[in-house]
């Protein structure tokens, strides 16, 4: 039976987003494949986690893409953007709390891209006054990553309704980063 890698690296990714400890032994069993089947094609678990990062900022990036962020007012591109990466939040879950990732010289360029087009959204909304603007667009990018992490685990664990996922994420970070209007 042929291995479909990226069906190893979404069950994986799901794992892995919900006990980050799992050792590869317990991914090829989730995948349904032998351990040394999973070890041919990811020598070791940095080779799954680079694996799992490089699907994830593919994903994001064309979630990114699909959002269409430069369309209409901030509010309304940040909750498409919510929207088009729901469906990858489990994987970028693990992915923003994979310390390894983020360490060294050797970070992705993937991220750096995919930051500068999301703090860019966030800049547009504060220059057009939509947004607060005693709050870094790299903060609200973080905290939107943040928020959708944690929303992909409160949904995995049954603690909150999949059908809020989207509500949830954009009233709390747009509710905070709306500028109040003085009277």
């Amino acid at each position: 039976m042929a291995m479909d890698r990226e069906q190893v690296l979404r069950t994986a990714a799901a794992l892995l987003a919900r006990k980050s400890t799992s050792t590869m032994d317990e991914v090829a069993r989730a995948a349904g494949i032998g351990r040394a089947t999973l070890h041919r094609h990811f020598a070791g678990r940095e080779a799954l986690v680079k694996a799992l990062e490089e699907l994830g900022i593919q994903e994001f990036e064309a979630a990114v893409d699909r959002a269409r962020l430069d369309e209409g007012d901030a509010g309304d591109a940040l909750r498409r953007l919510i929207a088009e990466m729901e469906p990858g939040a489990e994987l970028l879950a693990f992915l923003v709390t994979e310390n390894q990732l983020f360490e060294g010289d050797q970070i992705n360029e993937g991220w750096s891209r995919l930051d500068a087009r999301v703090s860019a959204l966030f800049r547009r909304g504060q220059e057009q006054g939509e947004f607060r603007i005693d709050l870094s667009p790299a903060w609200l990018t973080e905290a939107l990553y943040g928020l959708i992490g944690t929303c992909a685990w409160s949904v995995m664990d049954g603690r909150v309704a999949k059908n809020d996922f989207q509500y949830m994420i954009a009233e709390l970070l747009l509710g905070g980063a709306r500028r109040s209007v003085e009277k």
